[in-house]
């Protein structure tokens, strides 16, 4: 299985890449936020040769604002993979099926040419989920063996631990894999 991690202002810009096939990394989230370190972590991830994914924490609302925002951030790279993350936020609020599905739908207009992936926790997706739609593949977050999420829908990635960071593994059978599916949106 190949090994991942996704990272955010909270982590350092110079992480380790050793091992690594891929890495998400925090862009955006709701209409106004960028991450900080959202440039050194990308050059971080190209100059180590990394599948690169980009991530937008979704708000509930302003659908269009928040996807424009989102992709004025991330950089348009072919091979990319787009990510939202749907969970609640820190008001204890979240975006509704309809809405998350909608935002998925946006960016995949928006960017035809790159994947885009949903992000919940297992929580999300047995019991707020009703339309188990998630674009182009599922990243889901269920903290036990990696690669064994207690899910039975297919998914693309799999977030089983955040300690000591998110480490990720992916279900392709090699890295060139790998990049061929995100290469084909």
């Amino acid at each position: 299985m190949l090994r991942g991690i996704d990272v955010s202002a909270y982590q350092s810009s110079t992480y380790d890449t050793d091992g690594l096939s891929f890495v998400f990394i925090k862009a955006t989230e709701g209409r106004s936020y960028v991450s900080p370190k959202l440039a050194a972590q990308t050059k971080r991830a190209r100059e180590a040769g990394l599948v690169v994914g980009f991530y937008h924490f979704l708000w509930p609302g302003h659908l269009t604002g928040q996807a424009e925002h989102f992709l004025s951030r991330s950089p348009e790279r072919k091979g990319d993979i787009l990510a939202v993350d749907w969970e609640a936020t820190g008001a204890g609020t979240h975006a509704s099926n309809s809405e998350k599905d909608r935002f998925i739908r946006k960016l995949k207009e928006l960017r035809p040419d790159n994947r885009v992936v949903l992000y919940c926790n297992r929580h999300f997706w047995l019991n707020v989920d009703t339309t188990s739609y998630a674009g182009d593949g599922l990243w889901i977050a269920d903290y036990v063996t990696a690669g064994k999420p207690r899910i039975k829908a297919k998914w693309r990635f799999h977030q089983y631990t955040d300690d000591p960071l998110d480490k990720n593994v992916a279900a392709f059978d090699s890295e060139s894999a790998l990049k061929e599916w995100a290469r084909q949106a």
